[in-house]
């Protein structure tokens, strides 16, 4: 499509910012497109957390992702008071770190009261680094190795089995099943808990989609009775609760409310084999905005539906309120990031569009060529110039899909401009790569006009660090 006129809603980037008529705890993060704190200034900039962020490029360079610590903070505490005012027992919210892990983050969210679900010894290990209770750290994934379950049942943390052959090597951890590996240095059972595929379906994507039968994690149905009865014969496996998680980006409330009954049936069941009743993770997925078009739920609403789903299910079941877990990563972090490019050049071709390029694209954000994910941008050096035509932001890698943004209404930029992409914080530094040898951008924590940088941006250098030539190869010039 070529340039066209923007749409007459969309005058400038200030259609983007949020509303000002409520107190930016009262807002549901997940539900905005920009941080909390994203503002114009007098320069017509754009301002995130008292920061300018054409000062920040100036100083950081570019990509640059850009963390504003109010709008994390606000969605941590908005979930845990939520809990506290919806679910009548005991709670406790873990960030599901995967969506972004790093010291900074991981320090942030235990420092508001949040557990860390972590799916690798690599997001373990720094989630310990950062400083992090491991009776709050919660390891999942479907094919542990042995030296990740050695390292989590070594530092205490709680385990989420997933399959057979993980629940058969931690009872051979743990000494009730012979081994070829040294065993770790414990005293206690191993605290565990079962994921089990619930078998309900939600609108999203399929990568994403996780709780539906046909899926590589969990425990199927089938299944359950056999595991409760093996858990039961093996004194060092101390069986905690029961997990799920039923996929990512949902914007559906139904789905979570049939899942409480299912995990509560079931919950019921496992102490038929003198299981406790102790806890009850329900995982996270609710989804946030992306478009204008994007409607999800308030935190505060999905909490309340889960909650109640699962203490009228443990009612209707006549068993006490287990602990309750859950698991958002998304809807914490997703909103409270943005991603700063500098524009290049452009290419039009008549009649079908204008490119307009930028300085990162797949390597700092792969979800547009893996999930076709849509994002909006604005032009953070021009906040009010008129959005005057739709344009393709392309990134600078080599491949034709490494496209950005698809369709874009932009003013008519010019080379140096700071294009910054909204809701960056969830799956794009996780997920990032060294593609084309790009190194991976730097990422800054702002806060009351305060900037400190939480991750380093990476260098040439450190892109052939792992590298090993052999004698026989180095051909380097006299």
């Amino acid at each position: 499509m070529g340039s066209t006129q923007a749409t007459a809603v969309q005058t400038t980037g200030r259609h983007y910012l949020s509303e000002v008529t409520e107190t930016l705890v009262e807002r549901s993060p997940n539900q905005q497109l920009l941080p909390l704190t994203a503002t114009v200034n007098q320069k017509e900039h754009l301002e995130i957390g008292g920061c300018d962020v054409v000062e920040l490029v100036q100083q950081f360079g570019s990509p640059l992702y850009i963390l504003d610590e109010v709008t994390l903070r606000s969605a941590c505490r908005q979930y845990r008071d939520a809990f506290a005012r919806y679910y009548p027992g005991e709670s406790q919210v873990l960030y599901a770190s995967k969506a972004w892990n790093c010291l900074a983050v991981c320090a942030i969210v235990a420092s508001e009261g949040l557990g860390i679900d972590i799916v690798s010894g690599g997001e373990l290990y720094t989630a310990l680094q950062a400083g992090v209770s491991p009776t709050k750290l919660y390891l999942h994934g479907n094919n542990k190795s042995y030296e990740e379950l050695q390292l989590a049942v070594e530092s205490g943390c709680t385990i989420v089995v997933d399959n057979w052959h993980e629940l058969k090597t931690l009872a051979a951890i743990a000494g009730e099943m012979p081994t070829q590996h040294p065993k770790p240095d414990t005293q206690n059972p191993i605290r565990i808990m079962l994921r089990l595929t619930p078998g309900i379906e939600c609108h999203t994507h399929d990568y994403i989609r996780t709780g539906s039968i046909d899926s590589k994690f969990g425990f199927g149905l089938d299944q359950l009775d056999a595991a409760f009865k093996f858990i039961s014969q093996q004194s060092s496996l101390a069986f905690v609760g029961l997990h799920a998680h039923i996929g990512s980006q949902i914007f559906e409330l139904e789905p979570h409310h049939d899942l409480g009954a299912v995990m509560v049936q079931w919950l019921s069941k496992a102490a038929q084999y003198g299981l406790p009743i102790q806890e009850l993770d329900i995982g996270g997925g609710l989804g946030i905005r992306y478009t204008e078009s994007d409607d999800p739920p308030s935190i505060e609403a999905w909490v309340k539906v889960v909650s109640e789903s699962i203490a009228a299910a443990c009612n209707a079941q006549n068993i006490p309120l287990p602990k309750l877990l859950s698991e958002p990563g998304r809807s914490l972090i997703g909103s409270a990031c943005v991603t700063a490019y500098t524009v290049g050049g452009q290419k039009t071709i008549p009649g079908i569009r204008t490119y307009v390029t930028v300085d990162g694209g797949m390597s700092d954000n792969p979800r547009p060529i893996t999930y076709q994910s849509v994002y909006r941008a604005v032009v953070a050096n021009r906040m009010l110039a008129p959005l005057t035509e739709t344009v393709a932001i392309a990134g600078k890698h080599c491949e034709s899909g490494d496209i950005v943004i698809q369709e874009a209404a932009l003013p008519t930029t010019q080379p140096g401009d700071l294009l910054v992409v909204m809701a960056t914080g969830a799956y794009n530094y996780s997920m990032a790569s060294n593609y084309n040898r790009i190194p991976r951008p730097a990422a800054v924590l702002v806060k009351e006009g305060d900037a400190n940088i939480i991750l380093q941006r990476e260098t040439y250098q450190d892109l052939v660090r792992q590298d090993c030539l052999p004698e026989r190869l180095n051909t380097s010039p006299a």
